[in-house]
């Protein structure tokens, strides 16, 4: 690399990027394809939920683990713990035994009224012997028979209330109509995790691959290698249609190629703005 030019962000498979498949087949496809690591996704995917199998994996395929997504989930409201508190705690345990930095968290569910009450202390503190960032995702409101409602409280967009780590994801950031490099301003210098996907704009969330909808992609890719982002990029990308391996690892090649291509390091990284 040339001098004055810092490395290129890491770039990591979400595991959700394999669904129909399991945790297995996202290791062995990142390994195939060159990504840097994973995001391991634990949700209702036996394997997802073993930390020693994932570990197995990980060591077997040369592919680490870079961030835990907490199962919170309106799927996974089981998985690990029916205390959500609990699940937290486990989600940082589980990151700190794979040796890596981040867990994913989604805001509280409006009905989860004791576990809204207490997340933002929770969050603050969890990492904190562990050495682990709680990186608060940005969501979406949901629309029924043309009703727009906020299943999230206080609501979907973290930087109301303010964390010390957010995570950004692209295609929330287009199912809720919201301006995506807006959101990168606000999230600031506390940005230290991205799921990198796209939207058409639509009021779902689709996790199309990046340049293939409305967002931005390019643009914060390119401004997260400009600012010197010291978190990762995660390919979150919806496969769920594809008939066969080959078709699904052609989408995950092209979700790589475009990550590469647009957070190439430039000689002089401006900074990310700080958190207003």
């Amino acid at each position: 690399m040339p001098p004055g030019l810092r490395p290129a962000p890491p770039v990591a498979l979400s595991t959700a990027s394999v669904y129909p498949e399991s945790a297995r087949a996202a290791f062995e496809l990142a390994a195939e394809l060159g990504y840097d690591g994973v995001e391991l996704m634990v949700w209702t995917d036996p394997i997802s939920q073993d930390v020693s199998a994932v570990a197995g994996l990980a060591e077997r395929h040369d592919v680490p683990v870079l961030a835990v997504h907490a199962p919170c989930l309106a799927v996974t409201q089981r998985v690990w713990s029916a205390d959500p508190i609990g699940r937290i705690r486990r989600s940082v345990a589980a990151a700190a035994t794979l040796g890596c930095r981040t867990v994913v968290l989604h805001p509280p569910f409006r009905w989860q009224r004791r576990y809204a009450a207490q997340f933002a202390d929770e969050v603050a503190r969890a990492g904190e012997h562990a050495g682990v960032a709680l990186a608060v995702e940005n969501m979406f409101p949901i629309v029924r028979s043309g009703v727009r409602t906020v299943p999230y409280s206080p609501g979907f967009d973290p930087t109301e209330v303010g964390h010390a780590h957010y995570t950004l994801d692209l295609s929330h950031t287009a199912a809720a109509g919201c301006d995506a490099l807006a959101m990168l301003d606000r999230m600031g210098g506390a940005l230290s995790h991205v799921h990198l996907a796209d939207g058409s704009g639509a009021p779902r969330d689709e996790h199309l691959v990046p340049g293939r909808g409305s967002q931005p992609c390019a643009e914060v890719c390119e401004r997260l290698a400009s600012s010197g982002f010291g978190g990762v990029v995660v390919v979150e990308i919806s496969t769920r249609r594809c008939r066969t391996r080959p078709d699904r690892a052609a989408l995950l090649a092209e979700a790589l190629l475009f990550a590469r291509l647009h957070l190439q390091p430039t000689a002089h990284p401006a900074p990310l703005p700080a958190v207003r």
